[in-house]
């Protein structure tokens, strides 16, 4: 499939394998290719009448001043030594170990699909663009300014997806193609498309082989369920 928008969802499909945030690094951080080491998190503000929403993220005055309008932000707890799947959501890492990932207390905050963009700071509140994915932020969260983000080729993490793609018809009836398993089938990669000339676009692609899963009903293994929802009162 091609993927029109290029937001950290979309990689994330295109990819196949773990895909990072590029935390804004510390002063004098050493280069590395996914992120040096990352300037410390901002801990959002927990009390009644100030807690944070999906959409608003309280982190105070002073803090705020440290934002602009435009930035984007990962939003997740500190790592503390979790080991196997991390990340609010929707699991984006599997960690065998601490010593694997250096005890970074911001990895994940590296790793995590919760991110969003700063449209608005009004009396030390960060104004999202859209709700985060993993909703209202629980105890514990904290706020890494993101930079961009980065994939790699390699490694040793496979998302897994569940897909539904619904076709409506023009009565009101609707077909579903349900995938309860998908992997990716490739690594990262990118489609021109030419528009108008000189113009052309990079779409990103992303292709998925769907895995068995079992019915409860009568235990077959099946790759997809495909479903017809009748309109209402037509004839059947």
């Amino acid at each position: 499939m091609n993927l029109k928008p290029w937001g950290r969802l979309q990689l994330t499909l295109a990819s196949g394998s773990q895909q990072t945030n590029l935390l804004a690094t510390a002063v004098g951080a050493a280069a590395n290719g996914s992120g040096g080491l990352a300037a410390a998190a901002v801990p959002l503000v927990i009390g009644s009448g100030s807690a944070s929403t999906a959409t608003s993220l309280n982190v105070g005055t002073a803090a705020a001043a440290g934002f602009t309008v435009g930035d984007l932000v990962a939003v997740d707890v500190d790592y503390t030594g979790q080991v196997g799947y991390v990340g609010s959501g929707v699991s984006t890492a599997y960690v065998l170990s601490a010593s694997a990932v250096s005890s970074d207390v911001n990895f994940i905050r590296r790793a995590t699909l919760n991110v969003g963009v700063v449209t608005g700071i009004v009396s030390g509140e960060l104004e999202l663009g859209g709700p985060l994915p993993a909703g209202v932020p629980s105890a514990g969260m904290k706020v890494s300014r993101v930079v961009g983000f980065c994939d790699r080729e390699g490694a040793s993490f496979f998302q897994e997806w569940s897909a539904l793609f619904v076709m409506p018809g023009a009565q009101g009836d609707r077909i579903l193609f349900h995938y309860p398993r998908l992997q990716a089938l490739q690594g990262s990669s990118e489609v021109e498309e030419a528009m108008a000339a000189p113009l052309e676009r990079v779409r990103l692609a992303g292709a998925f082989r769907a895995l068995p899963v079992k019915d409860a009903n009568d235990g077959e293994m099946v790759l997809c369920f495909r479903s017809y929802l009748p309109a209402a009162l037509r004839a059947v």
